[in-house]
């Protein structure tokens, strides 16, 4: 009377097929590629370093210079790297950009980040100007928005650590975070190449383990160095390495998760080198602005 069914077939009704399974690429993990990021970021972080510990109060042209190579790094990375319509005309915008906001932090008579934030804004809409000017760039502006503004804010980014060297504190603050933020950085990618889990996704070629420890290695050296300081004490070090090194991980992880994902939606991949180093450069761009508005808020 009624239609027989049998345990198999009723099985068979409700497992999926294996041909339907999308199977999930699971991207590996290059030991020796983290190792190498690991010592870029080193690198930056040394010239950072010294740059901002080599400038006298009335000489903040050698810093300034310094600081104009990491911009230029910083452009070139990211342009390859993420492709914005017209890239000649954002990558002309940000060059402007970097040189005026470091002649600004020079020549300034009192150091703020007023002027470095309409400078930034001008240029991103003059970036975004000048892609609308062919519809093929035009119909992209709105998908590369995000990476136009990374682009054109990293400058002013990099170019507040010159104002803030100009800041009684302001040396000091930058020996404490681009030290945690280079050692952050480092750690998290050595972490990476000796143990790269638990994985945070299966595109992304990086561990949980690697960001937690980074941030934690920043924090502790941060507190070390504060009680060496006159003006610190490991404590409050310790709270402005905490708030680099967390700054620079993340910046430096979303990078990785923007690559996974331009390479899901069937993008090409560009030059290895630009790739693997946007995430560093994007760490320290992020940190400079947070290390000056710790400095501001809490600090004096």
């Amino acid at each position: 009377m009624f239609p027989s069914t049998s345990p198999a077939t009723s099985a068979d009704a409700g497992a999926p097929d294996d041909e339907d399974l999308e199977e999930i690429e699971i991207t590996p993990v290059r030991p020796a590629l983290s190792v190498a990021i690991a010592v870029f970021s080193g690198l930056v972080g040394i010239g950072l370093i010294f740059g901002a510990q080599s400038s006298s109060p009335g000489a903040r042209v050698p810093f300034a210079l310094m600081l104009a190579g990491v911009q230029a790094l910083f452009v070139l990375a990211w342009l390859m790297a993420t492709r914005p319509p017209a890239p000649l005309v954002v990558g002309g915008v940000c060059l402007v950009v970097a040189g005026w906001s470091d002649l600004h932090t020079v020549r300034a008579a009192e150091p703020g980040l007023g002027t470095l934030g309409l400078i930034g804004l001008a240029g991103v809409a003059v970036a975004v100007a000048g892609q609308a000017i062919r519809p093929d760039d035009r119909r992209r502006i709105s998908e590369s928005l995000r990476s136009t503004l990374v682009l054109v804010l990293g400058m002013v980014a990099f170019a507040s650590l010159v104002m803030l060297s100009r800041i009684p504190l302001g040396t000091q603050v930058i020996l404490l975070c681009v030290t945690a933020s280079a050692v952050a950085l480092m750690v998290a990618r050595i972490a990476d190449a000796v143990y790269p889990k638990p994985r945070l996704a299966p595109q992304v070629p990086r561990g949980a383990s690697g960001v937690i420890f980074g941030a934690m290695a920043g924090t502790l050296l941060s507190a070390v160095l504060g009680s060496y300081l006159f003006t610190f004490s490991p404590s409050s070090a310790a709270v402005v390495g905490l708030v680099a090194a967390v700054f620079a991980v993340l910046a430096d992880l979303a990078a990785d998760y923007s690559e996974a994902g331009r390479q899901m939606a069937g993008d090409r991949p560009t030059l290895w080198v630009a790739r693997h180093m946007q995430g560093p450069l994007g760490g320290f761009a992020l940190a400079a602005p947070a290390a000056y508005a710790m400095t501001v808020l809490f600090l004096t």
